[in-house]
């Protein structure tokens, strides 16, 4: 038996909601929305299957943190495209698996590096560019708080 007999190619709505967390509903609505589309097969009319990659199931288990941290779909599109035009999914599968993410109140930062984070709502503007000693010590402090999300993908 071949590895690639038993591995399927992608990941099916249901096995993608169940990795995500999010219903097959939103999933559609998402895809119809052109929020995110999946990338191996789209929907071709009612009853076909849509096939999701790796890199889009990244992107969701992303974007359904952000939701739960109430972080509104049009914002975390901004957030998404700000991070592909600054260069944030440029590791080496391309997806969103490396990125640091910090949700503050109104706020979506990236810790591009310990000594950037970038508010990707306001057009890449950098925020911090001193060290903390620690990498997390801001986002650890404010999550103590109550008053920060961290959203990191490994």
């Amino acid at each position: 038996m071949k590895f690639s007999d038993v591995v399927s190619p992608g990941f099916s709505t249901g096995q993608v909601a169940r990795l995500t967390g999010l219903t097959a509903r939103q999933l559609d609505h998402w895809d119809r929305k052109g929020f995110l589309k999946p990338s191996l097969e789209a929907a071709r009319g009612y009853g076909s299957k849509r096939r999701y990659s790796f890199s889009d199931v990244v992107r969701l288990r992303v974007a359904a943190r952000l939701r739960a941290a109430g972080v509104g779909l049009s914002r975390i599109q901004r957030c998404a495209e700000a991070l592909e035009r600054l260069g944030g999914e440029s590791g080496e599968s391309g997806d969103l698996g490396g990125v640091r993410l910090l949700v503050t109140g109104s706020q979506v930062l990236w810790a591009r590096s310990d000594r950037e984070v970038v508010d990707l709502l306001k057009e890449g503007q950098l925020v911090l560019v001193f060290s903390l000693g620690d990498s997390g010590a801001l986002a650890q402090v404010l999550a103590g708080r109550g008053r920060a999300t961290i959203i990191e993908e490994k």
